[in-house]
């Protein structure tokens, strides 16, 4: 399943990236295949030097985001290899 968003851009989850690893180096890993929305990658709370080792691009066409995860998923950046796919829609919270 495509996780879209409402303007039709694509969003994809991109994992086991490197700590040090910002979200502009995020952004520029993928702007060789197509347009980037936006990329964003997750920090630790109250360490700002360090981020979660993961991360979502938005991308604004279909083709562009599955060329990117063909291309990107498994690549070694900084001796990890890194997940992309498709991200999957958000579970609703339960009320506990």
């Amino acid at each position: 399943m495509i996780s879209k968003k409402g303007n039709g851009d694509v969003r994809l989850y991109v994992g086991n990236l490197p700590y040090t690893l910002r979200s502009n180096d995020l952004y520029k890993m993928f702007a060789d295949y197509g347009t980037v929305a936006d990329a964003v990658v997750m920090m630790e709370s109250g360490r700002e030097e360090r981020s979660k080792g993961f991360g979502f691009v938005t991308m604004s066409r279909e083709e562009e985001a599955e060329t990117a995860v063909r291309a990107i998923n498994g690549k070694d950046v900084l001796g990890r290899a890194v997940v992309c796919n498709m991200a999957k829609p958000r579970e609703p919270k339960l009320p506990f």
